[in-house]
C-alpha cells in the first residue's frame, strides 16, 4: 500500500503542479477558454489558487521524501481535498457536471493519501 500511496502522491503532485503553474502564470483572459470558471473570480484569486495548488503539490512529495516534517504530506493532501470540495461547489453552482466529476476523483485520491499518511503508512 505504501507504494500505491507514493504513486498516487506523484500523480496528484504532477496534476496539481501543472494546473498551479498554469493558473499562477497565465492571464485570466487566456485561461477562460480552458477553464470557464475563472470568469467568476478575480485575476488575483485565480493566481492565489494556482500558488496554493503548486505549494500543495510540493507538499505531497517533498516532506515525506526528505523526511523533514513528514506530517506536512497528509496535511497537503487534506488541503487539496478541501480545495476540490470547494471547486466542486463552484462547478455545481455553474452547472458544470464534468467539472464535478474531475473534482470528485481528485478529492477521493487526496482523501486516500491523507488517510494513508495520517494512519497506517504515516510518519
Amino acid at each position: 500500500m505504501n507504494v500505491t500511496l507514493w504513486i498516487i502522491q506523484g500523480l496528484l503532485a504532477a496534476a496539481f503542479a501543472l494546473a498551479g503553474v498554469q493558473k499562477a502564470t497565465q492571464p485570466k483572459d487566456k485561461l477562460v477558454g480552458r477553464l470557464p470558471w475563472v470568469e467568476d473570480f478575480s485575476q488575483n484569486t485565480v493566481r492565489f489558487i494556482g500558488v496554493v495548488e503548486l505549494l500543495a503539490a510540493l507538499g505531497l512529495v517533498l516532506p515525506r521524501a526528505t523526511g523533514i516534517a513528514p506530517v506536512l504530506t497528509p496535511l497537503a493532501a487534506t488541503g487539496l481535498a478541501i480545495t476540490m470540495a470547494l471547486a466542486a461547489v463552484t462547478h455545481l453552482r455553474r452547472r458544470e457536471p464534468s467539472g464535478i466529476a474531475v473534482n470528485a476523483v481528485l478529492l477521493g485520491l487526496a482523501v486516500l493519501v491523507a488517510w494513508g499518511r495520517f494512519g497506517p503508512y504515516g510518519p
